[in-house]
């Protein structure tokens, strides 16, 4: 027990003198994390809010098929897009595995369906709500989409820190296609893991310690932008 204090009591002191290899791999995390959040966002509001409003003939396959995505396994993800990515693959010429980018590629994949399947969701309840309102008005459905996706910001930007949240933690899919590379693709994660096995316990709950602070601290920034959109509506 006291090695595991003494571990404890090291890592803090890492994190208090901010060390630089610290300091580097948590840079990298953020970087790759919110890169991954801003082209997953890019892609699954849209494809969630035309699924919430519009009526299509495979509209239900394309829902179930969302959902199911929302549970991807990251070792299956991490290698489809090795395979694609590899030096033998369609896209090998442009060399990107091992690197930040494929890292960014492989964590979108796995978390732009879970922002599509909850603004489909969120949306399609506003929907319900606002629909007759909005059809007496003349608003037609492409019109009434950005009045929702505008009235259902707040709600929204915490399906976006659902996302961040699921890739910050995210490691089976980075390590395969990113590595573990020092100084070009250790991440938090991949660094706990390799750490541990180094025995290096210090670091490694350094890192832990980092990681469970950053998702609290996206949790509380999701309970407070959904409590002040709950004090703005009423």
């Amino acid at each position: 027990m006291s090695e595991i204090f003494a571990a404890f009591g090291s890592a803090v002191s890492l994190i208090v003198a901010w060390d630089a290899d610290l300091a580097e791999i948590v840079g990298l995390s953020l970087r790759v994390s919110l890169g991954a959040v801003a082209v997953a966002s890019v892609i699954g509001l849209p494809i969630g809010a035309a699924v919430a409003l519009y009526r299509f003939p495979a509209r239900k396959v394309v829902i179930v098929l969302l959902n199911a995505l929302m549970g991807l396994p990251p070792v299956v993800v991490g290698l489809v897009v090795y395979l694609f990515l590899s030096r033998s693959g369609p896209l090998g010429f442009l060399d990107l595995l091992f690197t930040p980018t494929a890292m960014v590629i492989a964590q979108t994949i796995l978390i732009a369906p879970i922002i599509a399947a909850l603004t489909r969701q969120v949306l399609e309840d506003m929907w319900l709500e606002y629909e007759e309102q909005l059809r007496s008005l003349g608003a037609r459905t492409s019109r009434a989409l950005w009045t929702l996706l505008w009235d259902g910001r707040f709600t929204l930007v915490t399906v976006i820190l659902a996302g961040f949240g699921r890739a910050s933690a995210e490691v089976g899919a980075v390590i395969i296609v990113g590595g573990n590379i020092a100084h070009l693709t250790r991440v938090m994660t991949t660094s706990i893991a390799l750490e541990t096995r180094k025995g290096n316990l210090e670091l490694a709950l350094g890192l832990g310690i980092i990681l469970m602070c950053l998702a609290l601290a996206v949790n509380a920034a999701a309970y407070l932008v959904r409590d002040l959109a709950e004090r703005r509506t009423g």
